[in-house]
Formats: structure tokens, C-alpha cells, sequence
């Protein structure tokens, strides 16, 4: 990580950490749950590396930035100000955004409410979900999935918290980050992580440094501020129905794994191959489905991912 350079800016009433490197212009890199700047890591060194100035925040709640304590302090209108002002104090009229998981969702959003911002967006994992005006989120996950899908769990406050603190930060992350399930992610009656596979060796591409590296900002932080996003699925839905059925026409380029648990949900796959999130996305100009890959492809498959961003960007 060396070169890469750590400071705070304050964005929208709160503190933020921001990791950098480079000159260029900005490439802003918006990471997901339960994850950190610093899954960008591999990114900020390639983009840097080609002219480029490449910047990842910790969003609201995570590592070194400020953690509102309110739940309805992370709603979509409060996150998408932040990375707003962020761009402001960059100096820049534009970005080009990449953004994944959770990331992703806050790309969409900003896409829609500040697309004067972005001049291209890489998204990973996450399409566009329009909002249903006839249905509430939960709703609707509670009818696909079932109540024990993830989300569902995460709805409680104090609940999940209390089970991820039983299983250790450091297995948390390490259960999230290498699951090869496929399909929508379902938490067992008995808790997350039970029956996880603690003693199993880690992928190629996840060290034990890395884990450590997670474990010790989540040990200081907690999950609650990331599952506080999750907390806000219905109340977003609420403050955002006066964009109902608006197009995001920003350029867009999709990547995704063919193991990716979003991907591989029911009528999720099916959107995206189906044209549905074109007519959405008018500007989607590629989407990209990489071979045997999971859900954080950003750090999996992280060369290609890197080359992948590079060859959009580097046309605008």
C-alpha cells in the first residue's frame, strides 16, 4: 500500500477517511458491507499507476469515518450527500465512479439525484433495482425469499450486532468475503455463521494480513453503522418516490461474477439478460460476466476487474 496517502475530509456534518493516490483525473471507488477503503486496494494501485487519481472513502459508519448513532442517519439522501460533498472538496465538477455491493446501490442513487456529477460509472455486482411504487422492499424480499433472507435478519437492531460479537469480526469477514454460495444468501435459525468452516484455508486472493487488516477497524467500529444501511431499505423507498421510473443516463459498464449471490438470485439474472436493465440504463454500454467468479470480484478476480475499469474509462 505504499504511496497511498490517508486523511480526513469533512463532508456533511461528519468526518471522513479518505485513502488516495495519483494525479489525473478522479476515479471515486465506493466500496460495500462488510468492507473498507481498502478493498479497493488493488484499484487505487492500477489506476494510479495510469494517470489517474484514485480515491476511496470509508462511507458513513465504516473504519475511520464518523458513525451517526440514529438508524435513519443512513438513509440513501444522507449517504449520496456525503460522497457530493466529498467530489467538492476534490475541486473536480466530475468523476468517474466505481462501486460495489452497497457501494453500487449508493452509485445508483447518486446517478439518479446528481448525474451532472458522474461522467461514467463502473458498476460491480448491484444493477439498478427500480423502485416498485406498489411495493415496500421488505415486502417484497419477505415474498421472494422468505423472512430468513439476509436482509430480512438484519432488520432488528442489536440482533445481528450480538451474533456477528459471538463469532469474532475476524470470521465474520472471513465467512462473507469467501462464500461460494450461490443464490440469495439465507441465515440459518441458529445464527450467522453457524456450522461456518472456521479452520478453512483462505483463497488465493484473501491473506491473513488482509483479514487482520478488516478485523482491526471492525473490532473499533462495530457493524452496526453497515447494517444501518440496510435498516433504511423502506425508508429510502419512501423519500425516493418522486423518481419513480426515471432512466439513469449516465454511461454505464456492469461487471459481475457468474457465482455472484446477486447475480444468481431469481429474477435478477433474468433483468439483466432480459433487456429489462437496458431500458432502465439506456447508456449501459457492456456487461461483463467473469468466469467462475464470486461476489467481491473486485478483490477476487482484481487484475481483470482493474483492466476491465480502465478500458471504459479511458474512452471519456
Amino acid at each position: 500500500m505504499e504511496g497511498i496517502v490517508h486523511r480526513t475530509v469533512e463532508v456533511n456534518g461528519i468526518k471522513m477517511h479518505v485513502a488516495e493516490k495519483g494525479e489525473g483525473p478522479v476515479v471515486l471507488f465506493l466500496h460495500g458491507f462488510p468492507e473498507l477503503w481498502y478493498s479497493w486496494r488493488h484499484q487505487i494501485l492500477a489506476l494510479s499507476s495510469l494517470g489517474y487519481r484514485a480515491i476511496a472513502p470509508d462511507l458513513r459508519g465504516y473504519g475511520d469515518t464518523e458513525a451517526p448513532t440514529s438508524i435513519s442517519s443512513y438513509t440513501c439522501l444522507h449517504i449520496v450527500g456525503d460522497i457530493v460533498a466529498l467530489i467538492d472538496s476534490l475541486g473536480v465538477d466530475q468523476v468517474f465512479l466505481v462501486a460495489h455491493d452497497w457501494g453500487a446501490i449508493i452509485g445508483w442513487y447518486l446517478c439518479t439525484f446528481r448525474p451532472d456529477r458522474v461522467k461514467a460509472y463502473v458498476c460491480l455486482s448491484v444493477p439498478l433495482m427500480p423502485r416498485n411504487p406498489r411495493v415496500k422492499p421488505l415486502d417484497g424480499f419477505r415474498a421472494v425469499y422468505g423472512e430468513d433472507y439476509y436482509i430480512c435478519r438484519f432488520q432488528e437492531p442489536g440482533k445481528a450486532e450480538a451474533e456477528m460479537a459471538r463469532i469474532g469480526c475476524q470470521q465474520v469477514v472471513k465467512h462473507i468475503l469467501t462464500t461460494r454460495n450461490a443464490g440469495p444468501p439465507i441465515i440459518p435459525k441458529e445464527g450467522l455463521g453457524h456450522n461456518a468452516n472456521t479452520t478453512q484455508a483462505l483463497p488465493s486472493w484473501l491473506s491473513e494480513e488482509d483479514l487482520r487488516f478488516y478485523a482491526s477497524k471492525f473490532d473499533k467500529s462495530g457493524f452496526t453503522g453497515g447494517l444501518n444501511y440496510y435498516r433504511n431499505l423502506d425508508l429510502n423507498w419512501e423519500l425516493t418516490a418522486a423518481w419513480t421510473g426515471m432512466q439513469v443516463k449516465v454511461p454505464v459498464k456492469f461487471i459481475t461474477g457468474e457465482l455472484d449471490m446477486v447475480y444468481s438470485s431469481p429474477l435478477i439474472r433474468e433483468y439483466i439478460q432480459s433487456g429489462g436493465f437496458k431500458k432502465d440504463v439506456p447508456n449501459l454500454e457492456e456487461v461483463v460476466v467473469q468466469d467462475g467468479v464470486g461476489h467481491f470480484n473486485n478483490q477476487e478476480a482484481a487484475e481483470d476487474t482493474s483492466t476491465h475499469i480502465y478500458d471504459f474509462i479511458k474512452k471519456f
